[in-house]
């Protein structure tokens, strides 16, 4: 038993552009070409390329044309480029939809570029005309290469494997033996043998044609199902996606409502009669820290503990929320994002009248928690002259505040070790009856005037829990009265989200069999040789050159081999012709 590859072979065939020696030979090679090429035509469903032209005459010719360079290989690798290289101005450039202030923000420190911006719609890329175009074409695309690659796949299926070609040793692997063995018995054994090993095997006349691999181009036809799948996936997610974020005191609620929200941002199709109807009380909120060693002060646990209602008429129900085990409800998600403190803080006027008490949430800016925020004083305070003021402090906490002359107002540890407000007081206007947005967390002092110390420096102080601040003049007292505990909540719903997964799980599928199955056939042919023997040939072909084909090849022809053993040499009698008397 003898076993080439494709090298060996092309060194006992000569190329087609070699001159023969042998007459006829031309002829002879082209129908081995010919018989060679329709043994390997369908060995994939990718689509023939088109020539450099228009196919047909006129408008019709170069619409057929301009529809099969849209549904290439090429194309589509093109637009999935233009696609990822389009989305680096949505990542480099504040959007409109995720944050329109940090857009402000950009817009005045790049005023130069703002014009061109805007015409280049770089604010909203990922709805931009532009943007749209390439996802369409990208789409439009992928169907119009996967509807007659899937027709194509079928009727291969559903066909037969090709018959051998004339000259088996031009394949790429390639193995002959004589035996003894009958050819009928031979064939039998080589169905027996690759019906085994799975193929899908097909008797000829004088040979078996076999084929395996076709979840190669399965896998490659699911993944490109899958990257349509995801793309329309996107698409609806983005077109009725729905986020919102609440900052929630300790012991206060929140309702599923549009006005309830701190901030929200929704799709192009989304509406508010999509929003779940739920509300839910913040009852208690714990939070643990590492208490020493090198990871001192990082989280442990953070839990929410919430009365959730379903509907306007549900039965109460407790439920707890943690960092990554949302609350679920009619397909949207309810995350805990985030907590900090919110010092509660009493103000009197001049008279003794409590005027203002309430909580204040603190915005954390470290990782221990130490805080800054305002508290502003907006009705109903009055001036030891009678005249109707507003109040504001800028504010600084701590929870654990390390003492006086331990350096700056930073708290050592996140939890309630050592609390510790620190107060700056203006009086004036806040501005906020102008009609502009402000931020609940900043002071705008512009328009407001200070409160002087004995000094005359801004009255500032810092007190524990149950002090209070003296305003000059008799202005009146703000008093530290106690902490609560805030967190924030997102209430998130992406309805693509589960098909964008399954479709991504599916694509990592197909691309692994695409990639890692091989498509191939086996030719086995046995005849009767001029000297009583049977001859056998195998030859296998792959859709690319592998050294797995050879091996392969090489393991099915020891197998017959052992059903079919080589005959033994025989004696070669010479025949002398006698001289003609």
């Amino acid at each position: 038993m003898s076993t080439t590859d494709k090298a060996s072979a092309e060194a006992q065939h000569p190329p087609a552009d070699e001159p023969s020696d042998r007459p006829g030979t031309d002829r002879a090679d082209s129908e081995a070409d010919s018989s060679d090429s329709a043994a390997g035509a369908q060995l994939s469903t990718a689509p023939a390329e088109d020539g450099p032209g228009p196919v047909g005459i006129g408008v019709l010719g170069w619409a057929r044309w301009m529809w099969r360079q849209l549904t290439s290989m090429r194309v589509a690798l093109i637009l999935l480029f233009l696609l990822s290289l389009g989305s680096i101005p949505g990542s480099l450039i504040p959007q409109n939809q995720v944050d329109e202030l940090k857009v402000a923000d950009w817009k005045r420190d790049h005023a130069f570029w703002v014009p061109v911006a805007e015409k280049l719609q770089l604010f909203d890329v990922y709805s931009s005309v532009w943007f749209s175009a390439i996802y369409l074409l990208l789409f439009v695309s992928l169907i119009g290469c996967i509807i007659p690659r899937t027709w194509q796949f079928v009727g291969q299926l559903t066909g037969r494997p090709p018959g051998a070609p004339r000259r088996l040793d031009r394949m790429p692997a390639y193995a002959t033996w004589r035996t003894d063995t009958p050819p009928e018995q031979v064939l039998a054994h080589a169905r027996a043998l690759l019906g085994r090993g799975r193929f899908r095997t097909d008797p000829g006349k004088g040979s078996v044609a076999a084929e395996k691999g076709y979840l190669r181009e399965a896998g490659n036809l699911v993944f490109h199902l899958s990257l349509i799948v995801m793309l329309v996936a996107f698409a609806w997610g983005q077109l009725f996606k729905s986020e919102g974020g609440k900052l929630v005191l300790r012991g206060s609620g929140f309702a599923n409502t549009l006005t309830q929200y701190d901030d929200f941002k929704s799709g192009s199709f989304f509406s508010t009669d999509d929003l779940p109807p739920f509300s839910f009380t913040l009852d208690d909120f714990s939070a643990s820290y590492e208490e020493s060693g090198p990871q001192k002060g990082t989280a442990r646990d953070f839990t929410a503990y919430v009365t959730f209602h379903k509907g306007a008429d549900g039965t109460p129900q407790k439920r707890r929320i943690q960092v990554n085990k949302p609350l679920e409800v009619d397909g949207a998600k309810v995350y805990l994002l985030g907590h900090g403190y919110a010092p509660v803080i009493s103000v009197t006027d001049p008279s003794g009248k409590v005027v203002y008490k309430d909580a204040v949430p603190m915005l954390p800016f470290d990782g221990n928690l130490s805080s800054s925020g305002a508290v502003k004083v907006t009705d109903g305070y009055r001036n030891k002259d009678g005249v109707k003021e507003q109040l504001g402090f800028n504010a600084l906490f701590v929870p654990t505040f390390a003492g006086a002359g331990q350096g700056t107002m930073l708290s050592q540890f996140p939890d309630l070790k050592f609390p510790v407000l620190a107060l700056s007081a203006y009086h004036g206007s806040l501005g906020v009856d102008s009609g502009l947005p402000q931020n609940v967390y900043q002071l705008n002092t512009a328009k407001m005037k200070e409160f002087k110390d004995a000094d005359g420096q801004l009255l500032k102080k810092r007190m524990l829990v149950g002090e209070t601040m003296e305003l000059p003049d008799g202005a009146g007292t703000v008093r530290f009265e106690g902490i609560e505990r805030w967190a924030t909540f997102s209430v998130t719903a992406q309805p693509g989200s589960g098909l964008a997964l399954g479709g991504a799980v599916a694509a990592i599928g197909g691309l692994a069999a695409s990639l890692f199955i091989q498509r191939r056939r086996i030719w086995v042919r046995a005849v009767p040789g001029p000297d009583g023997t049977t001859v056998v040939e195998m030859a296998g072909l792959g859709r690319s050159e592998s050294a797995r084909l050879p091996e392969e090849l090489g393991q099915l022809a020891a197998a017959l081999h052992e059903q079919a053993p080589t005959a033994p040499e025989r004696p070669v009698t010479e025949t002398v012709e006698g001289e003609r008397g």
